[in-house]
């Protein structure tokens, strides 16, 4: 008896210091007079219409304490002694949160909820926090009665570059309202700028367009300083700057936005991509530039990215830092084919500042691309598919982030949105974890009572991608856990992040299902020809290619496919996501057109096809029969033998290294190449490593792939016995004896010297074949 009093006792105290919700169903807000105008109208606005939606709880306005309710909101700069009259609860301190440039506090006590910002900017950063961890339900929103939550950045600058142009694959569908909402909901997660891409006086229209370039450019200035973000234009010089006409002109075409927009913080210069200009003429044009710029922002500055530049351009920059020290640059920014971010900000003196420019919107060919990525992601998803990958852009952005000022990431399209929120919290507090972000991410935009289960489901999508697509088990339960949640979840059927999420899991599950079938077609296939004097090599042919057609003749899962339509014509609806270039006038069809290419062939009845058409034009049987024979044994380098197809995680066993060169998937005839799929994912210089090998034996090593095979056995350069550079085209080299006799061997290419092309044209390998003779 007296064990239980005492445990009742004990549970009693710690319940009291325990907390417990306080629903905030009657509800004011007061707003101090020393926060900025602009910031007081948008604070108010958001308060109404995001507490509004998810509660149908009126949030009213107040001019003093007399006229709240039971709860108030009260929004005060930290430098405020009192508010109408009464005192705000500031703590002494030097190092606080809420006294750092963009730091908050929310404090609640005696029935008012303090949003205590250290500058007005901050205030909407505090919004963010308190509407993101908040439970919300109709007439219902409940927050903590202990709560009090100081926070403050860790990088000054967390931008996204959220252009209206054509080439965006859903920017350009949207309304003024639509670019409002959107940049509201990043502030609310921390993002502090918002980087656009105006007219340059060519013709860039979309049909999309709900209104002009040059209008949207002016309303999405007005928006961001309505949140009091900074502003930005990304604005490039493809022109010859040698040419004093056409420079004058240019200047003319820049500044001609600088007195249209409202708000203007800053001017991102890309040296190159594109550009190609030499640094001598790029640093006087940004000079002259900067003092048009000024005569209408006074306050804005310029940024350059040394994209592109060789190693004497990027060498004559720095000397001329050194020798001019330009005021007139405020800093470099560092993304795809600059030098190293860590190079960048050691050699760049202390008074400029580092960006970097992440991609976080591509897939493949890309700065970052998708780590262990299928093939048959990369041929069907596309370049700019839906790619939710909050662990792995976590881990990139605190890789490089100590070395910069922050960020503004390139995104062409709302596709990328998780990414962006991982990107923006990231850049607040590296330290954060995932799963938190993303479970704020699922409560403030789907629902307070799913927000472990959807954020869980965020990470599947994420763990889908990663590895040989025929092996990830995970992929059919992740689509069943979406199918749950689409199916309890109905009210967010209209919800285009939602959309977007849902359609990852049917498409995940499809292409799985897909490559499962079409690879054991091609197998059933392959099998005939091996056998093909049962019937005569035109009748085998026929045979293997009715085989691996079933894959159109008798198609499978197509459910699952009319679920992906159905997504995608709502996504079209809900944002504008265009994905397809025929349905949706996408802008190319690398602009996330994953209805163009969902049905891409996963086996190689294509190329099959072609081989057959030529094997029957050749004029003897021993050369069919010969071609026939390679195309079946393929991938069988015979007794003792290896076979690797380079890149492809599926089937490259021997591989030991990784492609991060935006090189490893081809991108031919439009994405609809009927070569070999195995010739459509390489390395330019791979390496790979053989053990249990023969001591006693003789090996070959034929290599195909297209260009220069500059190879080396554990270090030896081995000259060819055929050496055939195009496309398709096999190199044969023997190994000599001597390396073999531990029984391992290292092979590696060199890399040829063709700083003259194009990525896009360098010398590639794609197959290596390793035969004992």
């Amino acid at each position: 008896m007296k064990f239980t009093l005492l445990c009742s006792m004990l549970i009693l105290v710690l319940n009291l210091g325990q907390a417990a919700p306080v629903n905030l169903n009657k509800l004011s807000v007061l707003i101090s007079q020393d926060i900025k105008p602009q910031v007081r109208q948008s604070a108010l606005e958001i308060l109404r219409e995001e507490i509004g939606k998810r509660s149908k709880i009126n949030v009213s306005p107040i001019a003093n304490w007399s006229e709240g309710g039971r709860f108030t909101i009260a929004l005060v700069l930290t430098g405020s002694g009192e508010l109408d009259g009464r005192e705000v609860p500031i703590r002494s301190g030097t190092e606080l949160p809420e006294q750092k440039p963009e730091g908050y506090r929310l404090l609640w006590q005696y029935n008012v909820l303090w949003i205590i910002g250290a500058d007005s900017r901050a205030l909407i950063f505090g919004i963010g926090e308190l509407l993101r961890t908040a439970s919300f339900a109709k007439g219902q929103f409940l927050i903590d009665d202990q709560l009090d939550i100081a926070s403050a950045p860790m990088f000054p600058l967390r931008g996204h570059q959220i252009g209206y142009r054509n080439t965006a694959n859903s920017y350009d569908a949207w309304s003024v309202e639509q670019y409002d909402q959107y940049i509201r909901e990043l502030a609310l997660f921390g993002t502090n700028a918002i980087e656009n891409i105006p007219p340059d006086g060519g013709n860039d229209n979309s049909p999309h367009f709900k209104i002009s370039r040059e209008e949207m450019n002016v309303r999405m200035s007005e928006i961001c300083e309505k949140y009091d973000l900074e502003y930005w234009i990304w604005t490039p010089a493809t022109v010859d700057l040698t040419d004093p006409v056409v420079r004058a002109k240019e200047l003319d075409i820049h500044e001609a936005n600088y007195p249209k927009v409202p708000r203007l913080d800053n001017i991102f210069f890309p040296g190159g991509d594109p550009g190609h200009n030499h640094p001598k003429e790029v640093l006087p044009f940004l000079k002259d530039l900067h003092a048009r710029l000024v005569k209408y922002h006074p306050n804005a500055g310029i940024w350059i990215s040394l994209q592109g530049f060789s190693q004497e351009q990027v060498d004559y920059f720095y000397q001329y830092l050194e020798q001019n020290k330009p005021t007139w640059l405020r800093g470099v920014v560092s993304g795809p084919s600059s030098p190293a971010i860590s190079e960048t900000r050691f050699r760049l003196p202390k008074q400029y500042k580092h960006r970097s420019y992440p991609d976080i919107t591509h897939n493949v060919r890309c700065d970052y691309p998708v780590p262990n990525f299928d093939q048959a992601f990369a041929l069907t998803i596309g370049r700019e598919g839906i790619n939710p990958m909050p662990v792995f852009y976590a881990g990139v952005h605190n890789k490089y982030a100590p070395f910069t000022d922050g960020f503004v990431s390139y995104s062409d399209g709302c596709h990328d949105d998780v990414n962006k929120v991982v990107w923006s919290q990231m850049g607040w507090n590296p330290n954060k974890s995932v799963r938190d972000v993303l479970r704020e991410y699922t409560n403030f935009f789907f629902d307070t009572k799913i927000e472990y289960a959807a954020s869980e489901g965020i990470l599947a999508l994420e763990s889908n991608w990663d590895g040989p697509v025929i092996d990830n088990g995970g992929i059919e339960p992740s689509l069943a856990y979406w199918k749950n949640l689409e199916a309890t979840n109905p009210q967010l059927s209209g919800n285009w992040r939602w959309q977007m999420l849902v359609l990852r899991a049917y498409y995940d599950y499809y292409i799985r299902q897909r490559k499962i079938y079409e690879s054991g077609l091609e197998k059933k296939a392959n099998q005939v020809l091996v056998n093909y004097e049962k019937h005569g090599i035109d009748a085998a042919m026929a045979q293997a290619l009715e085989l691996v057609n079933e894959a159109d003749s008798r198609p499978i899962e197509r459910e699952t496919r009319r679920k992906i339509d159905e997504y995608a014509q709502a996504l079209f609806e809900s944002i504008g996501l265009q994905t397809s270039v025929d349905k949706y006038q996408a802008s190319n069809s690398q602009r996330g057109c994953i209805l163009d290419f969902v049905d891409y062939p996963l086996n190689n009845r294509w190329w099959l096809a072609d081989q057959f058409d030529s094997i029957r034009k050749m004029d003897s049987n021993e050369a069919k029969t010969a071609q026939l024979k390679l195309i079946a044994n393929w991938e069988n380098p015979g007794p003792g033998g290896y076979y690797d197809d380079i890149s492809n995680i599926a089937n490259s066993p021997h591989v030991t290294t990784t492609v991060y060169d935006a090189v490893d998937f081809g991108w031919w005839d439009n994405g609809y190449s009927r070569w070999r799929l195995s010739s459509q994912v390489y390395q330019v210089n791979p390496e790979l490593e053989y053990e249990d090998l023969d001591p006693n034996a003789r090996y070959l090593i034929r290599v195909t792939g297209s260009g220069d095979a500059l190879i080396r056995v554990d270090g030896k350069r081995l000259e060819p016995l055929v050496y055939e550079k195009e496309m398709g085209g096999f190199k044969e080299f023997i190994i000599p004896r001597d390396v073999v006799g531990d029984g391992k061997i290292s092979v590696t290419f060199d890399r040829p010297e063709e700083s003259h092309l194009r990525w896009r044209n360098y010398s590639r390998i794609s197959d290596v074949w390793l035969i004992k003779r």
